[in-house]
């Protein structure tokens, strides 16, 4: 792997078939290399570093390092260990080493790593090390949104003193009943697997285990190794097998025979059956399949946020997003559905409209995931296995199965209708457009230009504010890995490094980070990065003065998007609804080194995506800043979101908003109604 930095293109690794001898076996796990006898004597640090190194991923006979490299930010409690060991590793060079990149903020290097390991259908990630107290905490909220949506990243906290000699040191937490408890504790429960190594024996077992859970599955996420600051540095004569290179294979779980008799006899059934498809699709590969078992029985998919671009857009079974943030066409097939089937979903509220999204009085649901946890769901079949795998299954066992004519005409029709709709958001009438102020586009507007002179291969990034809803029903997907949007987390700051992850997985594909300002404001700072490491991504900040997702959601709740603008606090009535703050974002990013494109109009954008796409490679980031009026709305779903009213209130606005919100509450289904034997 060349040096981050000799190379225009710093972090990927490039796929290899040289790794040692594999044993003819069909379970997963990893294999070691031929053993050799002998001991290295090398600090704990050198030692994780040297690990890591050797560590690669397999799946389908194709293999990879496991570790693009290692994300960091040093302090006192990882300068002179791990921030040693991985000096030491770079001059020493070669192929078999573990790349440092310097980030500027924790949480954030936590969000790269996670979105190169999603654009690596979690095949490939980073480590992150942190040092003592803050910066270890910092990466919490990472952790957090990995765990959640099920993506491998390790994470290796910096401790304070495992000996406790000179405590208590800066930035050490002491708790009076409990002399072993850390700061980093906290990464108990948003972890996959914790450990805390404070003997240098320790550290292998800590070590295989970690790898075991990032390259499961259905166990993977966070993984946390916390390292104590002096035994970082301690010294350990380690058995040379530890540093062999090993093989870890992510397998593919095939399905029950039985469950896929019994899902096909529950489909041949169905008269509306009606596929909802999840980021399982994706990570098992299983794009091709879903197309196959859509086309071969002409059953419509929807698709939830991480499953976006399972179908591409315009395949005649490609319903679009489905749920909260769903299109008409999809939502109203979910309403009519008599069977469900749920691939590599989590049913997370939105993919359900807060259950409300499936209502026929009869509907029932199979589920495939390669996850026990998630296929028991909704009271569903439970059908565990790879999605891959499954649908392949599925559709031989469906052979000469179709869904009636009038299915699929129903299916055209809805998604023509829903079609036009995005076109005109896209590109909104002239009174639309009179009646904006001079100059501010609509957020459908910017989201069209962009997707229309996007290429097909180019990457669209998202995760916080009214942009992802707006993108997943809106967007049009025509490459499976075209479509980024983090939203089992939705967090703020999430955009700008989880583009420069996805770029640094794939450096040949333009990506696109669309982003608001209050998502911006949360995490500028990773453009430092993206400028370090010649990164080029494309961010279209827009600005709409406040949070623009919040503030509709507000209104919707009766709360009068109170809270949620960027204004001075009027003097006079002590309320935050004064004049605008001169808040110049564009200014902001070009202090930071990004090229900054400032837009005040269609024609200027246009020019703005052709100037950024021909913008070097190498060129770090370009910045294209666009104001938005907040008050114009992407398409309605004709679907709901379960967020509580209050249920008394002085406000006439909360009261209206609390009548709508029981009617909604009315319409929620439990889904426990067992299944036919």
């Amino acid at each position: 792997m060349s040096s981050v930095a000799d190379s225009a293109k710093p972090g990927p690794v490039a796929d290899s078939a040289t790794s040692g001898p594999v044993a003819d076996s069909a379970t997963s796990g990893p294999v070691a290399d031929s053993a050799t006898s002998g001991t290295v004597r090398l600090t704990v640090g050198q030692a994780v570093v040297r690990f890591l190194a050797a560590q690669w991923s397999e799946r389908d006979g194709r293999r990879q390092r496991l570790f693009a490299g290692c994300f960091g930010i040093f302090g006192h409690g990882n300068v002179a260990g791990l921030g040693q060991a991985l000096l030491q590793d770079e001059v020493a060079g070669g192929q078999d080493r573990l790349p440092y990149v310097l980030a500027r903020n924790e949480q954030a290097m936590v969000h790269t790593a996670v979105a190169y390991a999603r654009h690596k259908d979690r095949l490939q990630t980073w480590a992150c090390t942190a040092s003592v107290g803050p910066g270890s905490t910092n990466m919490l909220t990472g952790a957090a949104l990995a765990t959640v949506n099920r993506i491998p990243v390790l994470l290796l906290p910096s401790g304070t003193f495992a000996t406790r000699v000179a405590g208590p040191v800066l930035q050490e937490l002491e708790v009076p009943y409990a002399a072993d408890v850390t700061v980093n504790d906290a990464f108990r429960p948003l972890s996959r697997f914790f450990d805390r190594v404070n003997r240098p024996e320790q550290l292998p077992a800590a070590l295989l285990a970690a790898m075991r859970v990032l390259t499961d599955p259905v166990e993977t996420g966070a993984v946390t190794i916390a390292l104590p600051q002096d035994v970082q540095a301690e010294a350990y004569d380690w058995p040379v097998e530890l540093f062999e290179r090993r093989i870890w294979r992510v397998g593919r779980p095939l399905p029950e025979a039985a469950d896929i008799a019994d899902a096909a006899a529950l489909i041949s059934a169905a008269r509306r059956p009606f596929v909802v498809a999840g980021g399982g699709v994706h990570y098992s590969g299983a794009e091709a399949a879903l197309r196959a078992f859509c086309e071969a029985t002409g059953i419509p998919a929807g698709e939830s946020q991480a499953g976006k671009g399972s179908l591409p857009h315009g395949h005649p079974q490609a319903m679009g997003a489905v749920g909260s943030t769903g299109t008409t066409a999809a939502n109203a097939l979910a309403r009519e559905a008599d069977l469900v089937i749920g691939i590599g979903t989590r049913y997370a509220d939105f993919t359900t409209a807060s259950r409300t999204a499936f209502q026929h009085p009869d509907v029932r649901f199979v589920n495939i995931n390669v996850a026990r946890f998630d296929t028991g769901k909704l009271a569903g079949l439970q059908v565990v296995a790879d999605a891959r795998e499954a649908l392949a299954a599925l559709t031989a066992a469906l052979d000469g199965y179709q869904v009636e004519p009038s299915y699929r005409e129903r299916q055209a029709a809805l998604w023509s209708e829903w079609d036009a709709r995005v076109e005109a958001a896209y590109n909104p009438p002239a009174e639309v457009g009179d009646a904006l102020a001079e100059g501010v586009l609509t957020q459908g507007t910017v989201l069209g230009c962009v997707n229309e002179l996007s290429d097909p291969r180019d990457v669209v990034v998202c995760a916080a504010g009214s942009m992802p809803g707006d993108l997943h029903k809106l967007w049009r997907v025509r490459d499976r890995k075209a479509y980024h949007v983090e939203y089992g987390y939705s967090c703020m700051g999430y955009e700008i490094p989880g583009g420069i992850g996805v770029r640094l997985a794939d450096p040949d594909r333009d990506v696109f980070v669309m982003v608001g300002d209050g998502s911006y404001l949360m995490m500028p700072t990773e453009l430092v990065t993206a400028v370090q490491e010649h990164i080029k991504i494309i961010v279209v900040l827009v600005q709409n003065h406040g949070f623009h997702s919040i503030g509709s959601l507000s209104e919707a709740l009766g709360s009068q998007r109170f809270g949620t603008s960027y204004r001075f606090r009027d003097q006079a009535s002590g309320r935050l609804d004064g004049d605008r703050l001169p808040i110049d974002l564009a200014a902001n990013a070009r202090s930071l080194g990004a090229t900054v494109i400032e837009v005040r109009d269609r024609e200027g954008l246009v020019q703005a995506v052709k100037d950024a796409k021909a913008a070097p490679a190498d060129g770090g980031p370009v910045v294209i800043h666009v104001e938005t009026d907040p008050t114009v709305h992407a398409p309605d779903s004709e679907s709901w979101w379960d967020v509580p009213v209050s249920q008394v209130s002085e406000l006439d606005s909360t009261r209206r908003a609390y009548e709508e919100y029981t009617a909604h509450k009315a319409a929620q289904r439990p889904h426990v109604r067992g299944l036919p034997h």
